[in-house]
C-alpha cells in the first residue's frame, strides 16, 4: 500500500469508529443500551483495523523503511487519536446513562 492509501485507510476507519461512538451516545440517551454497546463494539473493531495499519507502518519504519511525514499523515494520526478518545469518553458516558436510567427506575418503583 502506498502512503496515501495508508493515510486514507486510517482516516476512514477512524472516522467510521468516531461516528459509531456518537451513535452509541444517541442510543444511550434514549435508554437503548444494547444498541449503544453494539455501536461501541463496532467502533472498537474499526479502531483495531486502523491500529493494525498504523502498527504495520511503525514496524516498517523501525526496520528502516522510513516514510515522509506529511501534514496528511499527521491529520490521519489526529483522526485516530480523536476517535480513540471519543470511544473512551463515550463509553464512560454510556455507563453514566445506565446509572441514571437505573436510578430513575429505582425511584419510580419506590
Amino acid at each position: 500500500m502506498d502512503l496515501e492509501q495508508i493515510i486514507f485507510t486510517i482516516i476512514s476507519y477512524s472516522g467510521d469508529a468516531r461516528s459509531d461512538c456518537f451513535e452509541a451516545l444517541k442510543y444511550a440517551k434514549n435508554g437503548s443500551f444494547s444498541e449503544a454497546e453494539d455501536c461501541i463494539k463496532k467502533a472498537n473493531e474499526k479502531l483495531l483495523e486502523a491500529h493494525h495499519v498504523q502498527t504495520d507502518m511503525l514496524q516498517k519504519e523501525a526496520l528502516g523503511d522510513r516514510r515522509q511525514v506529511t501534514l496528511l499523515l499527521m491529520h490521519a494520526e489526529d483522526h485516530l487519536m480523536t476517535a480513540i478518545l471519543a470511544k473512551e469518553l463515550i463509553g464512560e458516558m454510556v455507563e453514566l446513562y445506565k446509572t441514571i436510567y437505573q436510578r430513575e427506575g429505582d425511584f419510580a418503583n419506590a
